[in-house]
Parts: structure tokens; sequence; C-alpha cells
């Protein structure tokens, strides 16, 4: 792709082909048209050109978390981000370990429902919807459990649209010499997370965010030496991530049949990504986007979750007016006639919706986003003042 098919301050993106809707989601995301063609041919799973695109794509990723030796290994698992996150949690804590989970939304909680599953011992420090948790409580809390071997913490909690404080809790967490698994779902591909700059044992993302591509696997960096001592440890078959490791490893094959369009399209959002200036690249217009989002909402009446502090720039989440006339579900219809799809709140204390600011879309998006907004509160009779 060439840089005048990207994105700009000046240059609108197309509206998507077939008059398909802008995905305004934490993932699945709005794709381009290159990423939706490279899925236009079929792909042997055991093929050597297939083997050597997973290849590529396993180092890149490395590279993308500033991995440039062999201390790491990237393993991609098929099946949704969840899926990944269950073989990483089972692979990385010990069967008689104990993790601390950060939580402030619907991810930590998963997290520790996964725990359950696995049988794996744990304690959580929990913020509710929209507060992070804060270095000095992961202190004190370690301090407290001296026997907690692993910490979990989600890097963007997407049910807020939350930034936690990643660098400041892994500096914790190092100086107490535990195990940090990062839940980089939301996060990795457009906010800087590098090995030189934040040590972790486990990272955690997924192919349909913020590199934009389509959903089908997610992928795992992890350190080669915990990886290697967890062998045995998977109460799962499909989700050993050490067996799909040595497999690969020893085959450049995926143990089981891999999503063959799913990894082709990622290796094509890859290239993309690369010419759009990488990391940086995608979180100046991510942020862009958010920035002009959170501005236009609030002229039109709505209020964010969130202190500006801590938001992301990957979703917001907004508060529901209190009008009579404002229902979400219209709301959302409203918005679908307009050719834009939302997401729903997490929240548990209070309605809301979430918008989000990755994928496909620029600035220029968002202002039709925001005139779609007006007309379809204009359509639900919904009058706002300012926020």
């Amino acid at each position: 792709m060439t840089k005048a098919e990207f994105p700009s301050q000046h240059q609108p993106l197309a509206v998507p082909a077939l008059g398909e809707p802008y995905l305004l989601t934490p993932g699945p995301l709005t794709t381009s048209k290159a990423t939706k063609e490279a899925m236009l041919r079929d792909w042997g799973s055991w093929d050597g050109a297939f083997n050597t695109l997973t290849a590529q794509v396993r180092k890149q990723l490395l590279s993308m978390a500033g991995v440039e030796d062999d201390s790491f290994a990237c393993v991609p698992l098929q099946g949704s981000g969840s899926y990944s996150v269950e073989a990483a949690l089972a692979s990385a804590i010990p069967r008689d370990g104990k993790a601390l989970v950060l939580m402030n939304g619907a991810y930590g909680q998963r997290a520790t429902k996964t725990l359950e599953y696995l049988g794996r011992d744990y304690i959580t420090l929990d913020k509710g919807d929209y507060l992070p948790p804060q270095p000095e409580e992961v202190d004190a809390l370690l301090n407290a459990n001296p026997d907690v071997t692993n910490v979990f913490i989600v890097h963007c909690e997407t049910s807020s649209g939350i930034l936690n404080p990643l660098r400041e809790i892994a500096e914790v967490v190092e100086t107490h010499g535990k195990s940090l698994i990062i839940d980089a779902m939301s996060s990795f591909g457009a906010v800087p997370l590098s090995v030189d700059d934040i040590r972790f044992d486990v990272l955690v993302s997924s192919a349909n965010k913020c590199i934009e591509g389509i959903p089908g696997f997610g992928f795992v960096i992890i350190r080669r030496a915990v990886l290697e001592a967890a062998k045995g440890r998977a109460n799962s078959l499909s989700l050993d991530l050490y067996e799909q490791w040595v497999y690969m490893e020893r085959t450049g094959q995926w143990r089981f049949t891999p999503p063959t369009h799913s990894v082709v399209a990622f290796h094509k959002a890859l290239e993309q990504h690369q010419a759009e200036g990488g990391v940086q690249g995608r979180l100046a217009r991510y942020t862009r986007n958010r920035d002009v989002l959170v501005a236009g909402m609030r002229k039109l009446g709505f209020k964010t979750l969130l202190e500006d502090r801590w938001l992301s720039p990957i979703i917001t989440t907004f508060f529901s007016p209190e009008h009579v006339n404002f229902e979400f579900k219209r709301f959302y219809e409203e918005l679908k006639a307009r050719q834009f799809i939302i997401y729903p709140g997490k929240l548990t204390v209070a309605d809301s919706f979430r918008i989000g600011c990755i994928g496909q879309i620029d600035e220029h998006i968002v202002h039709q986003l925001l005139r779609a907004i007006a007309d379809s509160l204009l359509a639900m009779g919904v009058e706002l003042e300012a926020a």
C-alpha cells in the first residue's frame, strides 16, 4: 500500500465497500480494502508459502515489542483473544502459584473467572469501573502477600476506555521480583510497549485490534524461560501454549488447522502498519480521532466517564443522557442507518455507551460520525446542552 492510500489530516478515508458501516468498536473493526483483498486467495495450511507468512508474522510482532534476540518467543493461537489469555495464564502461572489480578472492568473480571476454571489461586485489586490501580496499592498488596507469583494487568480496559499506568506498575512488580502478565489486547500496535521500557514476562494481544486485521487468532509474546518452564502446565490440549510453540519451532506449521485467511490478512495489515509509521504513526491517528470525538461529543452535550488524563486513544465511554426520549437501542439503530455501528456500555453503575477510535477511520470520518449523532438526536427528539 502506498503512502497516499493511508489516512492523513488532509485525506479522508473512503466509505467502506458495498455500503457497509464503519465499526466504531474495540474490534472487530473497519479494515482496509487491501486487507480484505488479501483474503481472496485460498491457502494450504501446511504449504511452505503459508508457513513462511506465519514465520514473518511472528518475527514482526517480536520486533514491534522491541525484541531483537531469542529471549522471547511469539506464539500465535487460533481463536479470539480470550483463548490466548487463557493459554497464557495457564502457561505462565504455576499450578501452585498465585496471581494478583488488577481489575477495573470486564476483562480483569474475566481473568479471575479464567483462573477459577484453571484452578489457580488469586487475589484481586478491584478499582470498580473507572479508576486505575495505583502503584502504591500494588506495592502494599505484594508486601502483604509474598506468596504471589504473578501479577496480571489489562493495559487498556475497553469496558471503560481507561489506559492503566502500566509503566509505574511494572516497576513495582519488578522490584518485588514477580512475573508480569499484560493483557495488551486493545493497546498493542498503537500504544508503545517495549521490553526495553517495561519489564514483562508475558504479553497477549489479538489480530483484530490496533494492527487492524480480522478476527481469527491471538498471539502471546512470552519470555522463553517462562515458556520452557510451562511444559505440562496446560489444562487443555488445544490451549497448550508450550506444545503449540514446540510444534511450530520444529515444523513451521500450526499444530491444528490455522485460520489461514486471518493470518494472510494480518500479514497485509502489518505491512500497512509499518507504512503508516508503525506504533507511533498509528498512535498519532488514533489520538486525533479521540480528541475530535471527545470535543465534538461534549459540544453535543455528552459527558465522558473518565477524566481527560485517563482517556485512552482506543475507545471512549460516554454516559447515556438522562433525557426522557433517549433510548440506547433507538440511538444505535439511528446511527446504524447512517452507517455507523457503536458499542453498548459495560459499566455496572451507570448507563453508558462506547465509541471506538481505532480501525480504518480518521478525523474526517469522526466528523461525519458527529453529524450523524446530531441528526440521530434530532430524530429522537433529544435536546442536550453542551457539556
